[in-house]
C-alpha cells in the first residue's frame, strides 16, 4: 500500500512542485486549499490531464478544529498520513513601524501555527507506527532575517525552533523532523517582482546569478520523505543559491 502525504497549501508554486514530485515517487498525495476557494477543481482537473490524481481538501491550516477536521477525513479517506510537508504560508510585508497586530497575527497563525495545528493531529500516528517524516518549509528569511518582514522573519525562524524540538522527542520512534529554508525561487509570487527589481537588488545577492526552481525545493522534500533520510533529523536545509551560508 502506499504511503500518503499531506502537503499544505499544494495548489500552485512550490507546493504543486512538491505534490508532482511525492506522486512521481509513488505517494499518495493530498493538499489543502483555503476554504471557499473556487479554483479547486480547475487545478485538479489540471492537475489529471498531466497525469496527476491529488485530492484536494479545504482547511483553514490557521485554526486548530478546521486543521484536525480536516486531517480526520483523509485519514479516513486516505488512510494514515505518513508524510507531512508543511508548506503553506503568506506574507504581509511592512516596516515594524508600520506593521499593526492584525497583520503580525495574520502572519504567525498561517505561517507558525498552522505547523503545530497540522502536526499534532498526525505526530502521534506515526508514532505508534514506528515510521514518519515531517518536512517544514520555512525561508531564508528565517535565517538571516529581511527588511519589512519582522513578522515573517520571526514565524520562519520559529518552526526551526519547532522542529529541533520535536525531533529530539519522537527520534527514537522512527519519525524524523527537518526544516528546509529556500531561497529566492522562481514561483508566480516571486516572478510577480518587477523585473528591474530581481535584476538589480535580488538576483545580485545570490552568488549562482539565478533564481531557484521549484523542482529543485521539490526534490529536497523527496529526499527528506525517503527512507535514505532516515538519519536526518532536527536538520535546517539551506537551498538558496549560496544567497546565506551557515
Amino acid at each position: 500500500m502506499s504511503r500518503v502525504t499531506l502537503v499544505t497549501g499544494g495548489m500552485g508554486g512550490l507546493g504543486e512542485a512538491i505534490c508532482m514530485k511525492m506522486a512521481d515517487m509513488g505517494y499518495e498525495v493530498a493538499t489543502t486549499h483555503s476554504p471557499g476557494n473556487t479554483k479547486v477543481n480547475a487545478w485538479l482537473a489540471e492537475m489529471k490531464e498531466k497525469g496527476y490524481h491529488f485530492r484536494a481538501y479545504p482547511c483553514d491550516v490557521a485554526d486548530y478544529a478546521s486543521a484536525e477536521e480536516c486531517i480526520s477525513l483523509i485519514v479516513k479517506e486516505m488512510g494514515p498520513i505518513d508524510v507531512l510537508v508543511n508548506n503553506a504560508g503568506i506574507t504581509r510585508d511592512m516596516t515594524f513601524k508600520k506593521m499593526d497586530k492584525v497583520n503580525w497575527d495574520a502572519v504567525i497563525k498561517t505561517n507558525l501555527d498552522s505547523v503545530f495545528n497540522m502536526t499534532k493531529p498526525v505526530c502521534d500516528g506515526m508514532v505508534d507506527r514506528g515510521w514518519g517524516r515531517i518536512i517544514n518549509i520555512s525561508s531564508v528569511n528565517g535565517q538571516k532575517g529581511a527588511f519589512g518582514q519582522t513578522n515573517y522573519s520571526a514565524a520562519k525562524a520559529g518552526m526551526h525552533g519547532f522542529s529541533k524540538a520535536l525531533a529530539l522527542e519522537v527520534a527514537k520512534k522512527g519519525v524524523t523532523v527537518n526544516t528546509i529554508s529556500p531561497g529566492y525561487i522562481g514561483t508566480k509570487m516571486v516572478t510577480a517582482i518587477p523585473q528591474e527589481v530581481l535584476d538589480s537588488k535580488i538576483i545580485p545577492q545570490i552568488p549562482m546569478g539565478r533564481l531557484g526552481k521549484p523542482e529543485e525545493v521539490a526534490g529536497l522534500v523527496a529526499y527528506l520523505a525517503s527512507e535514505e533520510a532516515a538519519f536526518v533529523t532536527g536538520a535546517n536545509i539551506a537551498i538558496n543559491g549560496g544567497q546565506h551560508m551557515q
